[in-house]
Order: C-alpha cells, then sequence, then structure tokens
C-alpha cells in the first residue's frame, strides 16, 4: 500500500507521524511504501491555488497512492483527490477549524478523522458520512528517549508548570470589536463568557447568540464566512471571538490564582513576557521536541486549562503530558474520561476551589501522584501512539 504525505512542518506532530508511518507493519509483515510531498501551508491558498493543484495532480498521477494523508482537513487537496478518485485522510488537529465548513468536505473520497468526538457527532448528525472519530496521540517511543539528568531536573523541576498558550500574543479580535460593541451587546458578551468559566464539559457559547447579537458583532468586526463555506456566523464568532476571549479571562484568573499560594512556573510565548503575577516564575518559550517533554517529566503537577473552543477532545498537550510520563491536572473533557480513568490515569478539577484543594492534596502525596502519572503512560504507549494510529488510519482506508 502507497500513502503520498503532505509534509507540513508547522504541524508539531508531523515528525512523529512520518516515523509512524514508516514503521507500520501489517499483520503479513509488509510495509508501506511513503511519499513525501512538501506543502507550504498558507491560510489563503487552502481553498484554491491553480499552480498547487495543477501540480499535486500530477504527482498523483505519477504516483498513484492509495491514499493521501495530511494534518487539518485542505480543501484544495481534496478537490485534487477527488477528481482522481484517491481517497484522502485528513487528521484534524486544530480547533476551531472553519476549513471543515468548507464544501469540499462532503467529497466522497475524503476520511476526515475529527479529535473532538463532539464535533464528529454534530457532523454526523448533519449526515455528513465522510467524518471518522479519532483522538490525537503521543510518540512514547520519542519521549520515552528524552531522561532528565541532574541538570535538567534542577533547570526544569517545579510544582506545577502550565506550557500553552494566553493567547494574548494572537489577534484578539474581542478587544478590537469591544470599543465598537454597543453597552448592552459588550455587557451580554461579558455575562455569557462569565457563565461559561462556571462549566466544564458543556459550550453554551454558540447557541446563546441570538440574531440581535450576531448582527451586531457583524458590523463590528471584519470576520466574514467564506462563500464556498457552510460554516455559520454564529459558530465563527462564538469560536474565534467569543470563546477565544473565554480562554484569555480563565488562564490568566486560574495561573494569577494558583500563584497566590503555590510557585508556578509558565512556559509561553515570548510576546507574554509582561505576565509574571505573584507566585508565576514566566520562563517564555518552550521548545516542543527538546524541553517541553523535560518540563513534563520534572514537574510535580502539568496543568491543562483547555481552549473553550474543544469542546469534548482530548488537547494534544495532553497528551504529550501523559505520554512522557507526567502528572496531568486538567479541567473536565469528556473525551479525557472517555479514554482515561480519573483518578488512576489523570486528575481533574471540577472548580477553581476544587482545582486547590488539588493542588495541595497532590503536592503532599508524591507516591499517589507518581502511581497514577506512569498508570497513563503506559495506557499511552499501549492504546494512543502515532503507531496505533497508523495502523486505525490504515484500517479506515481498507474499510473504503
Amino acid at each position: 500500500m502507497k500513502v503520498l504525505v503532505l509534509d507540513i512542518k508547522i504541524f508539531f506532530a508531523n515528525m512523529d507521524m512520518l516515523e509512524a508511518f514508516e514503521a507500520y507493519r501489517d499483520n503479513n509483515g509488509e510495509k508501506l511504501t511513503i511519499v513525501k510531498y512538501a506543502y507550504n501551508y498558507e491560510e489563503k491558498r487552502v481553498r484554491n491555488d491553480e499552480v498547487f493543484e495543477a501540480d499535486f495532480q500530477k504527482k498523483l498521477r505519477e504516483e498513484i497512492p492509495d491514499f493521501v494523508f495530511s494534518f487539518n482537513f485542505l480543501p484544495v487537496v481534496s478537490k485534487v483527490c477527488s477528481k482522481e478518485g484517491i481517497i484522502y485522510v485528513s487528521w484534524i488537529y486544530d480547533n476551531p477549524e472553519n476549513l471543515l465548513y468548507s464544501y469540499q468536505v462532503i467529497n466522497k473520497c475524503n476520511i476526515v478523522c475529527m479529535f473532538d468526538s463532539k464535533q464528529y457527532e454534530i457532523f454526523r448528525k448533519n449526515r455528513i458520512d465522510t467524518v471518522e472519530y479519532l483522538p490525537l496521540a503521543a510518540s512514547t517511543k520519542r519521549l520515552d528517549k528524552l531522561i532528565p539528568d541532574d541538570e535538567k531536573l534542577r533547570k526544569y523541576g517545579a510544582d506545577i508548570s502550565f506550557v500553552g498558550s494566553l493567547y494574548t500574543e494572537r489577534k484578539q479580535y474581542y478587544e478590537e470589536i469591544a470599543p465598537k460593541l454597543d453597552p448592552y451587546t459588550l455587557g451580554y458578551l461579558d455575562g455569557i463568557i462569565r457563565a461559561q468559566l462556571q462549566v466544564d464539559g458543556v459550550n453554551f457559547i454558540e447557541e446563546c447568540l441570538t440574531k440581535e447579537i450576531v448582527a451586531n458583532i457583524e458590523n463590528a468586526s471584519n470576520l466574514a464566512v467564506y462563500p464556498d463555506s457552510a460554516e455559520t456566523l454564529e459558530y465563527l464568532f462564538a469560536n474565534y471571538i467569543v470563546n477565544r476571549q473565554a480562554t484569555i479571562l480563565e488562564r490568566k484568573e486560574i495561573l494569577s490564582m494558583i500563584g497566590e499560594r503555590f510557585p508556578l512556573k509558565l512556559y509561553t510565548y515570548g510576546q507574554n513576557s509582561v505576565f509574571s503575577p505573584k507566585g508565576v516564575d514566566n520562563m517564555g518559550p518552550a521548545d516542543y521536541f527538546e524541553v517541553m517533554p523535560l518540563v513534563f517529566k520534572c514537574s510535580k503537577i502539568n496543568l491543562n486549562i483547555t481552549l473553550r473552543s474543544i469542546q469534548h477532545a482530548i488537547p494534544l498537550r495532553c497528551f504529550d503530558i501523559l505520554g512522557a510520563g507526567g502528572f496531568l491536572l486538567s479541567n473536565y473533557q469528556v473525551d479525557l474520561e472517555r479514554h482515561f480513568v480519573p483518578g488512576e490515569d489523570y486528575v481533574y478539577y471540577s472548580d477553581r476551589n476544587n482545582l486547590m484543594e488539588i493542588i495541595d492534596y497532590y503536592l503532599k502525596h508524591d507516591d499517589e501522584r507518581k502511581e497514577i502519572a506512569k498508570n497513563a503512560h503506559d495506557k499511552v504507549a499501549r492504546e494512543h501512539t502515532f503507531d496505533v494510529r497508523v495502523k486505525q488510519i490504515v484500517e479506515l482506508v481498507k474499510g473504503r
């Protein structure tokens, strides 16, 4: 079987996935033939790109792969694969991802693997049968090779660490539109944000955006639905504006709250260097391959605060923590409980008071914390590696 892999460097999991494709063997010991096709991801070119389409079509006709693979759904790739009658497997890596609402997603050539079960359920209920549920993964083979020595333990050791974006280093749509909104709309949005921050596991932002509120945001914003897309303004505004603002507030408030009682190391983009409240040691960015796994291994507690637009899914950060053998303390996520056992593989907090109690408890119970971390690492190694996911993807292709 031959696979043409779009080699997209901006996706951190790209290297692990390529290695998993290369390591694959079927029941008869047969390998995959892998053809790599370098692709420079640019948002303005992923829907239509005549130059790429001609070159890619030529490549498909030369190689005749059994299937094409990429992270995230690329409408321009699906368009060419549909013309050539070649299966296109995409594994969604981001959420929100408005490219999923491209009309190309219904092409029969597609197998769109969604890492968020809620998103998968929504598409299936709307009779989109080209989607499958497939959670993300970790490379325990790569992570296990990184063994911290005494120097690394001193450097990256911490009671609590959080590695992630504060989203203030990115385009802040909410801050841009807020001065343009009338007091009622601004108060309404602030109210639903505060209400949403009281609840994990269910996101109600989109359904709370009334026609009046949507019209007011549309007048204040430069965001618009693409003409070749089925996404709604409610989805666009809920996920790219309101949920992002909720995440900004939540992460800053929780990190500041923890810092009041416990020392915490924050690894985030350099643009966030000004964020350093009491007790929070802002360490700057952490290299994904060289530093981040060591942070997870050397920290007693690794915190996950999920981006609010990710409704049920297990974020890649969680798999990286668990796969590295780190102890994970997360907000509640439906898919985390689906695949892992709370209290045995990880721990989740139900509210902010509960979060502080859990931190205090597990900082005092080293053996219990280490046992939970080991349980999770071993489960990831058995069930949630990229090698496992490649086998699942090949089975999906064979099922066509």
